[in-house]
């Protein structure tokens, strides 16, 4: 009983904080030091507990400098102009009457490219929009695309923060997840292309399209040369080098762009790398401003503090009763089934989609004894459920960035179509095998 108490006062600071608009991080230390009484309530000393804290903050040590990286490299890539080259390259493809769908499309090249659903919303995300208005096309079906393509890339990018943060839970490879990842989305993939599809035909809209080359075009040297800090991402992936040395080998191409080719002067340089790009244009500046170290601030202290729960629950045992009842409900309902809902229920609590990952990840890893198969389910549930909650700013953050309304999410196709899909080919699998 005191443990469900402990757990609906935690839900609740977090909710309050949503409700205020208050930082979650602010929820986050207080749920900190909820468990840390609990823990002293139970027995265990001051010492232990704080040791039990640093242990559960050890698992994630790794991720925390590579969040420094990607802080890094979101700034350079906007100064040394290569997501601009992107967005006005991807531009050239837009048609009206496959609009909704070109949108979802641009929008996982982006985000698979750049690792960052935020960043691609703000970029992609914004530009889409604007052409959805220009052309008038309905701003719901566009908005739902965006989603749907920004938390693609968030979820299978080797350049994501959720997909490394998945990978060090789980102690797997990062590769050969986003390999699985590949495999699992195909068909949930080319469902929500066909969905997107339809929709546009009826409300692609017949408007003009936005020339986004002349607004960039007025504060970047443009040439194809720049999209190279993306494409050795890419490549560097495909040859599974380690990430650290793929996000240096781009900061350090990418460095080089904008020192040389943009003509940022040292001094700016570094203040980009901390504070991320800020333009003087407004037009330019509200289509990619942003990045930089101080951006990752915030994840990193959610994913810390968060991190620090683990310890707790192990030391204290906190959540033994719940994970009986789950371990129950993966018989009845296959290993996925009880992933997924218990997914559904901690992006709901934890308003954010870091702690959903974590809370999920501490109360299903023994459902699945598989390490591989247990990472990719978690990628398949609750990294994509966690934006479709309103008030989890896992999607409540993106939809305000480009404008859009909550109705958005009701139409953000593939973050619903992946996680039914692979429900449903598990309960099949199991049907199956109980047959023969």
């Amino acid at each position: 009983m005191m443990e469900m108490a402990v757990i609906a006062a935690f839900a609740a600071v977090l909710m309050s904080c949503v409700a205020l608009d208050v930082s979650v991080v602010y929820a986050l230390t207080a749920g900190y030091l909820i468990f840390f009484f609990y823990g002293l309530k139970k027995g265990c000393s001051v010492k232990s507990l704080f040791k039990a804290s640093l242990s559960g903050m050890k698992t994630v040590k790794n991720i925390l400098f590579i969040f420094l990286l990607i802080g890094m490299i979101t700034a350079l890539w906007r100064a040394a102009g290569t997501i601009p080259v992107i967005i006005c390259c991807s531009a050239k493809l837009v048609r009206p009457s496959a609009f909704v769908l070109l949108t979802f499309l641009l929008n996982c090249v982006v985000s698979v490219l750049t690792g960052t659903a935020f960043g691609t919303a703000a970029t992609m995300g914004v530009i889409c929009m604007s052409m959805a208005a220009a052309m008038g096309a309905d701003p719901v079906f566009v908005g739902g695309a965006v989603v749907s393509g920004i938390f693609f890339g968030d979820r299978c990018s080797p350049v994501s923060t959720s997909a490394l943060l998945v990978s060090e839970l789980t102690g797997t490879d990062l590769y050969g997840n986003i390999r699985r990842m590949v495999r699992t989305a195909a068909i949930p993939f080319l469902m929500t292309c066909a969905v997107y599809l339809v929709l546009g035909m009826f409300s692609g809209g017949k408007g003009e399209i936005m020339d986004v080359q002349a607004v960039f075009s007025e504060s970047f040297r443009l040439h194809w040369i720049l999209l190279l800090p993306a494409f050795l991402v890419l490549v560097l992936a495909i040859f599974r080098v380690r990430v650290k040395t793929t996000l240096l080998v781009s900061i350090v191409t990418a460095s080089f762009f904008c020192l040389m080719i943009q003509k940022i002067p040292a001094a700016e340089f570094f203040k980009l790398l901390v504070h991320g790009y800020r333009s003087e244009d407004p037009q330019t500046a509200a289509m990619i401003n942003g990045g930089g170290i101080l951006s990752m601030v915030r994840v990193a202290l959610i994913v810390g503090i968060s991190s620090s729960y683990a310890g707790i629950f192990e030391r204290t045992g906190l959540l033994l009763g719940m994970k009986r009842h789950i371990l129950s409900l993966s018989r009845k309902i296959t290993p996925f089934g009880s992933i997924m809902t218990v997914a559904a229920g901690a992006s709901m609590i934890a308003c954010n989609q870091t702690l959903a990952i974590m809370l999920t990840d501490q109360l299903c890893r023994d459902t699945e004894p598989d390490k591989e198969k247990f990472a990719v389910h978690l990628e398949n549930t609750v990294v994509v459920m966690a934006p479709l909650v309103p008030w989890s700013i896992a999607g409540s953050v993106p939809v305000a960035t480009i404008g859009g309304t909550a109705m958005c999410l009701a139409f953000a196709c593939y973050l619903y179509l992946l996680p039914a899909w692979n429900f449903a080919a598990e309960a099949v699998k199991r049907h199956s095998l109980g047959k023969s």
